[in-house]
């Protein structure tokens, strides 16, 4: 097939690549410097598939219509994208990629139409670097329709994907998204420590922040009426029970975890990788919605509300936080001085 990756960085690439792999024509399209490397050397997919170079085409814009089209960019840029290419995507089918839990929308507004097959990413994949990625853990894939339960058309795209990732397919992928999003809520931690989220869950006070928001966000979307969808290996069991354990303790689960994920290689979240090339991060549509949701059901949201603020001071400053610093902002006047309840 002719597949199109709307988003080029780590998972865009990491997806092209093993997609090419599997013998599809791949076109990437991404960022002048990215673009550039790729046509010139080709691109380097390293990590744990071991270390190869594809061939693939590389542009910054569509210039035909593909068989199918996968949307990898980060939410804040969606629309724009689809603006660009709009005349090149015109009843070609859609799969979106984003973090958080808006892009259906974005799509849906922007082109008008509804028809989309929404993928939730459980690919662990770092870019830091034009022409070259890191597959970290290849982990799977969740698609479903957004709106509704599955149709040929998403039995087709979860086949084709499937060759390249584990994917399997939900009819409540909405509710996975939002469990991904409590899950993603402590991305920020690395991006504000400028650490690996391994090194980050060996230090205690880093860790029960990471404990603390989570906390607010089950209590933000149980508030909600959100139903929560498990995640291959992740149960809605497993993250309400890490949630409701004395925060030391929930603390040093989440600390295992950590431990495990990676291997060799270091896993630095999407935030922190947005900040170390330079870029506006996704935090809106992460702790962000964590926070705007909490204002509109009435839940205090303190932790991810400071994190909010101090990702976005970052985006202009690069003045990564000590454990130390981050305590002293996390007690400052109006952010509340306690990560927990008391437990």
């Amino acid at each position: 097939m002719r597949i199109a990756i709307l988003g080029a960085g780590a998972i865009g690439s990491v997806l092209g690549g093993l997609l090419a792999k599997e013998g599809h024509d791949v076109t990437l399209v991404g960022r002048r410097e990215h673009v550039d490397a790729i046509r010139a050397h080709g691109l380097r997919v390293d990590g744990c598939l071991g270390t190869f170079d594809l061939t693939v085409d590389a542009a910054t814009a569509l210039g035909s219509s593909p068989d199918l089209a996968l949307l990898a960019v980060k939410t804040q840029d969606v629309q724009a994208a689809l603006r660009q290419n709009r005349d090149f995507l015109l009843d070609v089918p859609l799969v979106t990629l984003q973090n958080g839990v808006r892009s259906d929308g974005l799509v849906a507004a922007t082109l008008r139409r509804a028809d989309v097959v929404s993928a939730v990413v459980l690919v662990t994949a770092t870019y830091l670097e034009p022409g070259r990625v890191t597959l970290v853990e290849r982990g799977q894939l969740v698609v479903g329709r957004p709106n509704g339960p599955r149709d040929a058309l998403v039995g087709r795209v979860a086949s084709i994907l499937n060759r390249a990732v584990p994917t399997r397919i939900s009819d409540n992928v909405a509710g996975a998204h939002w469990l991904k999003l409590l899950m993603n809520l402590n991305n920020a931690l690395p991006a504000l420590t400028d650490r690996p989220l391994r090194e980050v869950a060996q230090d205690a006070y880093l860790r029960d922040l990471a404990v603390g928001l989570m906390r607010e966000g089950i209590q933000v979307v149980d508030r909600a009426g959100i139903r929560l969808e498990g995640l291959g290996n992740v149960s809605v069991r497993q993250v309400r029970l890490l949630t409701r354990l004395p925060t030391a303790w929930a603390g040093r689960v989440f600390a295992r975890q950590a431990g495990r994920m990676g291997g060799p290689w270091p896993v630095l979240g999407s935030t922190l990788q947005s900040l170390r090339r330079g870029r506006p991060t996704e935090i809106d549509y992460l702790n962000g919605e964590i926070v705007a949701l909490g204002r509109d059901v009435r839940v205090a949201t303190p932790l991810n509300a400071r994190v909010l603020a101090l990702v976005h001071g970052l985006e202009r400053t690069r003045a990564f936080y000590t454990a130390d610093r981050l305590r002293a902002a996390f007690a400052a006047p109006d952010t509340g001085s306690t990560l927990v309840d008391g437990r």
